[in-house]
């Protein structure tokens, strides 16, 4: 196999989180010199780095880097957007789907933005219903629609994990703005993201 996958970490950074892995290795009784876990400190450190690359990341930016004028006014949905994050209380991922509608007033965005925002609020320590809150707010704020609505449906490695290990408990959260707030208006998008239009 001839192929490499490019990704550039702060040397000093990675040093520093390598260093803390090894130690970390050695108190819950492992050997950090062992064939196995050699490297695993450096690894670990890399997978932490691209795991909270978010912090470095602009999201209001990404989102304004590809608006467009447009007269359309309906209903904008991305659904099935997938999403790994990290619990900030277990440091533990969850992951799962997130769904994130707009309505436009005279400005619409590249759709590939939407689950670039997505990814970007994901990749920090998170809870769940603040990353919903997050990505609800930048949408709104970079587009000024006329609302916003975010469902987040996600599984979590620390329920499932540890704590009290329910292996097949799921946690939905959601986030509505402007016309979301209307009955009608919300159960069109809740209607959309259930079913399985082709």
């Amino acid at each position: 196999m001839n192929y490499k996958i490019k990704e550039e970490y702060s040397t000093k950074t990675t040093k520093k989180i390598k260093s803390s892995y090894h130690t970390i290795l050695s108190q819950i009784g492992e050997d950090p010199k062992r064939e196995g876990l050699v490297k695993t400190p450096e690894r670990a450190a890399k997978a932490m780095q691209f795991l909270t690359q978010g912090y470095n990341q602009d999201p209001v930016e990404i989102m304004r880097s590809a608006i467009f004028v447009e007269d359309y006014n309906e209903m904008v949905l991305v659904k099935n957007i997938e999403v790994y994050s990290m619990c900030e209380h277990h440091m533990l991922p969850f992951f799962g789907k997130a769904h994130v509608a707009y309505i436009p007033q005279g400005k619409i965005v590249g759709l590939s933005k939407i689950p670039r925002i997505v990814d970007v609020f994901a990749r920090r320590l998170q809870v769940q219903e603040r990353l919903t809150q997050e990505i609800l707010h930048c949408v709104n704020d970079a587009l000024n629609p006329m609302g916003v609505a975010v469902v987040i449906e996600a599984a979590h490695m620390c329920m499932m994990m540890r704590g009290v290990q329910k292996q097949n408990s799921t946690t939905t959260s959601s986030a509505f703005v402007g016309t979301f707030e209307q009955a009608e208006t919300r159960a069109e998008f809740l209607n959309l993201i259930s079913s399985n239009l082709r």
